[in-house]
């Protein structure tokens, strides 16, 4: 056949070999190069192209494995044929991130996802999973319990007991990868006729797990002490999903009356169950730690559960929940069959960072560094936005701001954008729409912020939104 009219696009991330690949398999593909036809020689076609001839010869080899053509031997490379051939039109852009050149535009982002990157022990965390790999453990290679590995479960069991009061053995977890998994595990536990409350405004993620899987929920309104005894009742929900440590995204913490209040109601029917998202507790900075709901508890009626998301980093994916002894028992019955994802190296190297005293140590460090930098960031409001009020207790990583400029929520996050700051408005936590305010309140998480940012951040914002 005559030289292939190949040309190649230097203005792409994508290897000169895997373009020359795509031109010729989609020439056989529409039968353009047709079968038994000869390609051209490397030597021949490396001098048409000006491309060295291991760049053809991984073309050639690609397109061999697949099928397309077949070597000969001292005769050459032959189109192969091929039969009733279904060509998929697949876009040829590769590692371009969506909305780039938005995400280039942002130079201060007060995102509530993330930790601080500067600070995790790297260092430790390396020597720890270099001294776990060991060829001499054998379990490594093992599947594991499906609760997840039992010295981890161990470990995790007395941090909870001695930081949060939770009453539980290391027979009452299960490790997981992200609450979302542990959330998929409790639905399939519990009846299909099961109603879940939650917390409206509330962690956004949750009514969209449950719309996949088919399960009922309802939105709840809440108060400044979190949900309310008589909106649950009007919401005939039976399973409660709620952040009574720190209120996401309200910040509020649920008094003990409350509380109180809710396991009374639990008490009330058998099928009633509270789970506790303890996701953000470690991070306290005056006063003294609110035990967990769970340690309130006397009936089985609080699931509790928590994460390493916040206190090392959301990439690890470890999440646990403590499931009172009825629950468990129906998981062993029914569900023992889901093995547990997280791999049982990340596990091991977690349960030494934590029996060692590292996570402790890491714990107390970030609570020092996260305080910090809620301080400077509402100094910083307080002194150049003096009108505008900071909701939330002294606790969690974000904060909510109180806007009365006269502007929208969308006015507010549009013009922080146009200056290059990213800024959240608290409505895109609601499921019922109906009961947002119609004063704006704007999010800012501060985890990933570097300290010097935030004044810098707040002084721009403060000559955006035009803020005397």
């Amino acid at each position: 056949m005559n030289m292939l009219t190949f040309t190649i696009n230097e203005d792409i991330e994508i290897p000169i070999y895997l373009q020359l690949y795509n031109y010729i398999k989609s020439e056989i593909q529409s039968g353009n190069i047709p079968f038994d036809t000869k390609l051209p020689s490397k030597r021949k076609l490396s001098e048409h192209l000006n491309i060295s001839q291991n760049t053809i010869q991984s073309a050639y080899d690609q397109l061999i494995e697949e099928g397309y053509v077949i070597p000969k031997a001292r005769r050459g490379f032959f189109v192969c044929k091929l039969d009733n051939i279904i060509k998929l039109q697949v876009s040829q852009e590769i590692n371009v991130p969506e909305n780039a050149a938005s995400k280039k535009a942002v130079k201060f982002d007060f995102s509530y996802h993330g930790v601080d990157t500067e600070n995790f022990p790297f260092g430790i965390w390396r020597k720890i999973t270099k001294d776990v790999i060991n060829e001499y453990d054998k379990e490594l290679l093992k599947i594991g319990d499906s609760q997840g590995n039992a010295s981890l479960r161990k470990s995790i069991a007395e941090y909870l007991r001695q930081s949060r009061g939770v009453n539980c053995t290391f027979e009452d977890i299960i490790v997981s990868s992200g609450t979302e998994y542990l959330f998929q595990i409790l639905i399939q536990m519990f009846n299909k006729s099961s109603v879940y409350g939650l917390e409206n405004p509330g962690y956004e993620k949750l009514n969209l797990l449950f719309k996949s899987n088919g399960a009922k929920f309802k939105p709840i309104k809440i108060d400044k002490s979190g949900m309310s005894l008589e909106e649950i009742i009007k919401s005939k929900a039976n399973i409660l999903c709620i952040t009574p440590a720190h209120q996401f995204p309200s910040g509020s913490i649920m008094p003990i009356n409350r509380r109180i209040q809710l396991l009374n109601w639990g008490n009330e029917e058998d099928n009633r169950y509270i789970i506790e998202d303890d996701y953000d507790s470690e991070f306290k900075y005056s006063g003294k730690p609110i035990p967990a709901l769970q340690g309130l508890d006397t009936n089985g009626k609080v699931i509790y559960m928590g994460a390493f998301s916040k206190s090392l980093s959301p990439s690890l994916r470890i999440s646990y929940m403590v499931l009172p002894p009825k629950l468990m028992k129906k998981y062993k019955e029914n569900l023992s069959y889901i093995f547990c994802p997280v791999p049982i190296i990340e596990q091991k190297v977690l349960y030494n960072f934590i029996q060692k005293g590292y996570f402790e140590r890491h714990l107390n460090k970030m609570r020092n560094v996260y305080k910090k930098k809620r301080e400077i960031l509402v100094d910083s409001i307080s002194k150049l936005m003096g009108n505008v009020q900071v909701i939330g207790a002294d606790a969690g990583l974000h904060v909510l701001l109180k806007i009365n400029n006269g502007m929208t929520e969308q006015e507010l996050i549009s013009s922080a954008l146009k200056i290059g700051i990213k800024v959240y408005g608290i409505s895109k936590y609601y499921v019922d729409k109906s009961y947002i305010k119609e004063e704006p309140l704007i999010l800012l998480g501060y985890a990933t912020m570097i300290e010097g940012d935030i004044v810098k951040a707040v002084e721009l914002l403060k000559e955006c939104w035009k803020i005397k």
